[in-house]
């Protein structure tokens, strides 16, 4: 009878044991899976738009709104051959009142109308109403030759997130100020609502507005100097080509040249060196998720091994008396690759599940900002399949330590 709940006692500790390794493997390959399908989904959501961007070349300066004389520049370049439509972008963050209620920070781009529909990519224009309202398409009334004496016709666009959570509408009167406090606050009328994909940036990208180039470099400072000199600043020019010059690797490569001839103080980049610079980004923090993942893959498959060799301690009698009968070593190394095997394959399908749900619980329960990257998740066949195997094989290198210790059981254990 006590040989008899002895066995049934190993036999449930095995389980116990077995159950936990796979556990534990699930945990571990869960890790790598999450941070490839949400990270992966991410790199690829922004090589994407970058791809698909309505303009070919783009021209920045260092330092803070580095490039200056952003109007005349953009005339100039709509001369160039090949060129066909220059669009400049301030981006400063501002303070929106409405009514009695702010101050709401607010992340505003200032722009020239007509210019910056032209590079929007096809899904980002569609957000947007056409024409923009807002006013002067080209933006060179209020600029007025550098004076900005010219009216403003006094426009905002808002996103429909800051719309929604303030109550704004079509008409509604707002003041924008460059601080919190409020002072120098310039009066506007929102004069249309656009749709807002999904971003990274969070609740400050969300909270956006669009205003005329010059209203922005106005309400801000960055239009003239205390002295009177224009500044007139941007933050990047972006360049959309003309006809089959878009299309067109060398032409765009040699659009980029001369412009960095002429401007050799800025930063000029084609789109597809921008990519290229994406797609080497994603790599190293591909390869930083495998390294982060390895230690938890190293931890379980460890737990693996002990699992087998701890297996092997409780039937060293058994295995003995096989070996004593005449059981091929191989047979035995086999045997236990094969329970290697099968409990990687376990912790794989487990793990796979776990991230899974851990990536609906996100979606679902997680910040704006979580869920809009873990909406962006691309399972990758490939990927998975790649680390599916590499977690079979190493599975069956670590019963390696199990099958050492089974072949150096001695057969005369079969005389206990």
């Amino acid at each position: 009878m006590r040989g008899l709940s002895g066995g049934r006692w190993r036999l449930r500790h095995w389980r116990l044991q077995t159950a936990l390794a796979a556990l534990a493997l699930a945990f571990a390959v869960s890790l790598p899976v999450l941070l490839l399908s949400v990270g992966g989904g991410v790199s690829s959501h922004e090589l994407a738009n970058l791809r698909s961007t309505g303009f070919e070349v783009s021209l920045s300066a260092p330092g803070e709104h580095g490039i200056t004389g952003a109007h005349a520049l953009v005339e100039k370049l709509a001369g160039e051959p090949n060129i066909a439509v220059a669009s400049p972008v301030l981006s400063v963050p501002v303070d929106l009142f409405a009514g009695t209620s702010g101050p709401v920070p607010l992340l505003v781009e200032g722009v020239v109308p007509s210019a910056f529909l032209a590079t929007l990519p096809p899904e980002e224009a569609g957000l947007f109403p056409k024409p923009l309202p807002l006013g002067d398409p080209t933006d060179l009334v209020h600029f007025d030759h550098g004076t900005y004496a010219g009216p403003s016709a006094g426009r905002i666009l808002i996103s429909s997130p800051i719309a929604y959570a303030h109550g704004l509408t079509v008409g509604t009167p707002v003041r924008l100020a460059a601080t919190p406090d409020g002072v120098g606050a310039e009066n506007f009328t929102v004069a249309g609502i656009f749709g807002v994909p999904p971003t990274l940036l969070g609740p400050t990208a969300a909270f956006a507005a669009l205003l005329p180039l010059s209203d922005l470099q106005v309400l801000t400072g960055y239009a003239r100097g205390p002295s009177g000199d224009v500044i007139d600043a941007a933050d990047t020019v972006e360049v959309a080509l003309a006809g089959s010059a878009a299309t067109d690797p060398g032409a765009v490569s040699r659009v980029a040249a001369s412009l960095q001839e002429q401007y050799p103080f800025y930063a000029v980049a084609t789109q597809s060196q921008t990519v290229q610079q994406a797609e080497r980004a994603a790599s190293i923090l591909t390869g930083f998720y495998f390294a982060l993942s390895s230690i938890g893959l190293a931890v379980g498959l460890l737990f693996l091994a002990l699992v087998l060799v701890r297996r092997v301690e409780g039937m060293r009698s058994e295995i003995a008396v096989r070996r004593a009968i005449g059981v091929p070593a191989g047979q035995i190394a086999r045997e236990l690759a094969g329970s290697a095997l099968l409990l990687a394959a376990v912790g794989i399908v487990g793990g796979m599940v776990l991230a899974y749900l851990a990536i609906a619980a996100l979606a679902r329960f997680g910040s704006p900002t979580v869920q809009a990257a873990v909406e962006l998740s691309v399972y990758d066949p490939t990927t998975l399949l790649l680390l599916a195997a590499a977690v079979l094989g190493l599975g069956v290198l670590s019963s390696g330590l199990a099958t050492r210790a089974a072949l150096r059981i001695p057969i005369t254990e079969t005389l206990r």
